[in-house]
């Protein structure tokens, strides 16, 4: 039985402690691309982990909730996640489009926000502002449906591509009542006020959850660090996972940096869930 990592810190092993000690009343919450998925040129072409769907099966049935909280929008997340129908994973929940969205696997229903003002306005304006721009070749664009979101990966100097944009979208966002999330080489514009922490926080109180267990990949996921920070120090344990290297071979420095435990990507992280899954029989069993 491999053993479960320590977090490195005060914090995340008392998370880790309480997660342990009374799983049913534990939340554990995922990111999807970089951390249940692997990072691809093309977002419609990831795919969960092949071990990731078995892991959260093997573990969902323990704890009191399991969630993934992405950016993405919650139907492709559980298409593309293989999620729907997953055996033990009944009361899984895949909040998309930063908590505006929400899929339960309980009754495979979906549920949404209004769409957010703005974004129209943004798809209309971006082709002839990236065209005025210069931008390279390889730099495209994925409509999100409540939000819109700038790659460039597929380019020849990816970084200088970023640099490029990165102010003009900025600018273009704010005229119209936007933010912009920056990741890996993207760079996505969506409405204010929503985001992985305000989603991980309002999920945590409705599952009466009392632990979390949060992992992540990229900038996107700073919004949720914060939040479990908060509740650590408002008395909820908690503990941060980075997922790193692995399959991408990168590692975001302000993910790792505050994270209690950093994997080797997503099949770090699927290693990291069998382990807990592990560890809770071995103590079941005790």
């Amino acid at each position: 039985m491999a053993a479960v990592p320590t977090p490195r810190t005060r914090a995340g092993r008392d998370g880790l402690a309480a997660i342990l000690a009374e799983p049913q009343r534990a939340l554990v919450a995922f990111d999807f691309d970089g951390t249940l998925a692997p990072i691809v040129a093309d977002p419609a072409e990831a795919r969960a982990h092949p071990g990731a769907v078995p892991a959260l099966s093997r573990l969902a049935p323990r704890v009191a909730a399991v969630a993934v909280v992405t950016g993405r929008p919650a139907d492709a997340a559980v298409r593309q996640g293989g999620l729907s129908g997953a055996e033990g994973l009944e009361h899984l929940t895949v909040l998309g489009a930063y908590g505006a969205e929400r899929w339960d696997a309980r009754t495979g229903e979906m549920s949404a926000a209004p769409p957010p003002p703005g974004v129209a306005a943004v798809r209309s304006e971006l082709p002839a502002l990236l065209a005025d721009l210069g931008a390279p070749a390889g730099t495209w664009t994925e409509d999100k449906g409540r939000a819109v979101a700038v790659h460039t990966r597929r380019t020849d100097d990816p970084s200088a591509a970023f640099e490029l944009l990165r102010t003009p979208l900025y600018a273009l966002a704010e005229r119209h009542g936007l933010v912009v999330e920056p990741g890996r080489m993207v760079l996505e514009l969506r409405p204010p006020g929503i985001d992985k922490g305000a989603a991980l926080t309002a999920h945590l109180r409705e599952a009466g959850a009392n632990a979390v267990l949060y992992a992540g990949d990229d900038l996107g996921d700073l919004a949720a660090f914060a939040a479990v920070e908060k509740l650590r120090d408002e008395g909820v344990p908690g503990v941060l996972v980075c997922s790193g290297g692995g399959e991408t071979g990168e590692t975001v420095p302000e993910i790792a940096d505050r994270a209690d435990v950093v994997v080797d990507g997503p099949s770090g992280l699927v290693a990291l869930l069998n382990a807990l899954t592990d560890q809770l029989d071995a103590d079941a069993r005790a």
